[in-house]
């Protein structure tokens, strides 16, 4: 037995089974995009933590930062003692991602707290108790968040759920929905007069106080928002008095070639959750909001002992100062190209396996399914990843029925291990589906 195999001997002991396994591996340091794990051998990381190390692994200004902090203070808790490591990294985030003419934002320690506050401060500030969401979505695993997550794999048996939640079909206009509109206006179209119907048909937009989305859907299998709903969702959201609720957990800072993936989209959410690739690896999140929103929320509504911790903070504003002086967008649309085109290319050569490539910038996936069919098929891509692990590189599925691979590495990967890691997926691939 290995030093991995001897670490999940170890995790059986002391650890529940209900905390998965992705993928079997381990890790003892990393730099970059190259994990080295328990036994020395080196892996090449196209996981990223789950979508955290958008900027690498082993950054020293993120090092340097959490050491320094730490030769100070750790914790003091922001309500109590004031600190400026919490003050420079709100005011960066409200410069870098401004919500209208003026901008405030609230820390948090996950993705899933972003959205809890975030459906939280809605409901507050407008009074209406519904929130409309999606299928495929993805917003975490507490009880509000867990309510609005789509797959039910994360929810069964841990009901009932938050009341006054309406799920709508998502609005990707893939191959299925190519076939059955001539062109994306039309497909839109279809589904803002659904919305509208299902405001005189299920709820009233009067009881609504936001829709949440992914513009992207991360554990939704990478699906893309399509454009022109988007445009007029954030027009009906605006005309009816209902908060826009954008949840960039996973394809912030970066990940789609912006900082934010409602850049693409040229308009502006009243309201944003984050976490993430924020911190440079350090647990931290965010709702950033438009001022007037933020501030209509009675004081004591939205809080926590550890939110914004100073360890945290320094984290999370070096590793956003590194990725602006190093251009982090321009790197992930270098990426995203090399992996769309690679991804293409697979396409090509199993058209009966490989359904869908999709994505936006460098956030990307490949759909499996059975062939001849359109059944998912979740036991190829799960064998894939595992024969990816063999050949030394970590990858995880992704969509409803696990039967999506995705690609988050570094953004800052070198070119050299970018290419090696896809040879090696190229690989796995031809030699699960002969």
């Amino acid at each position: 037995m290995n030093k991995t195999e001897s670490l999940y001997e170890r995790r059986k002991k002391s650890v529940p089974n209900a905390l998965g396994i992705i993928c079997s591996s381990s890790i003892q340091s990393a730099k970059g995009a190259i994990i080295i794990d328990a036994d020395g051998r080196e892996l090449i990381d196209f996981a990223g933590g789950i979508g955290v190390n958008n900027a690498g692994h082993g950054v020293n200004e993120i090092i340097t930062a959490i050491q320094q902090q730490a030769e100070k203070f750790i914790h003091a808790s922001f309500n109590v003692s004031i600190y400026e490591a919490y003050l420079d990294l709100t005011e960066k985030l409200c410069s870098l991602l401004p919500h209208g003419n003026a901008t405030k934002t609230m820390l948090t320690l996950s993705g899933a707290e972003s959205v809890e506050n975030a459906i939280k401060i809605a409901k507050a500030v407008t009074g209406k108790p519904g929130i409309i969401c999606y299928s495929g979505a993805f917003h975490g695993r507490s009880m509000m968040a867990l309510t609005l997550t789509s797959n039910t794999r994360y929810k069964e048996g841990v009901g009932p759920y938050a009341p006054e939640v309406y799920r709508l079909e998502f609005p990707y206009y893939g191959p299925k929905e190519k076939k059955l509109f001539k062109n994306e206006e039309d497909f839109a179209a279809f589904h803002i007069n659904k919305l509208n119907i299902f405001f005189s048909t299920y709820v009233s937009a009067s009881q609504i106080a936001a829709v949440i989305m992914e513009l992207v859907q991360g554990e939704g299998g990478f699906t893309v928002a399509s454009k022109i709903y988007v445009t007029e969702l954030r027009k009906i959201c605006t005309e009816k008095n209902i908060l826009l609720i954008l949840d960039e957990v996973q394809t912030g800072f970066g990940r789609t070639g912006k900082w934010a993936a409602f850049e693409h989209y040229y308009i502006t959410p009243d309201l944003s959750t984050w976490a993430k690739s924020m911190g440079g690896g350090m647990p931290i999140g965010a709702v950033i909001g438009r001022q007037e929103i933020m501030d209509a929320v009675k004081p004591g509504l939205i809080g926590g002992t550890y939110l914004g911790n100073a360890l945290c903070c320094v984290a999370s504003l070096a590793s956003i100062n590194y990725m602006q002086k190093n251009n982090i967008n321009a790197a992930a649309e270098i990426v995203g190209k090399i992996v769309l085109e690679k991804f293409m290319q697979l396409q090509k050569l199993y058209p009966n396996n490989i359904s869908d490539v999709r994505g936006l910038g460098a956030m990307l996936a490949i759909e499996f399914v059975k062939p001849n069919t359109n059944e998912a098929d979740s036991e190829t891509a799960k064998a894939i990843v595992n024969k990816c692990f063999v050949n030394g590189l970590i990858t995880i599925t992704s969509g409803t029925s696990g039967n999506c691979i995705r690609i988050l590495s570094p953004l800052f990967i070198e070119n050299e291990i970018l290419q090696k890691g896809l040879s090696i997926l190229e690989k796995s691939i031809q030699e699960i589906i002969q």
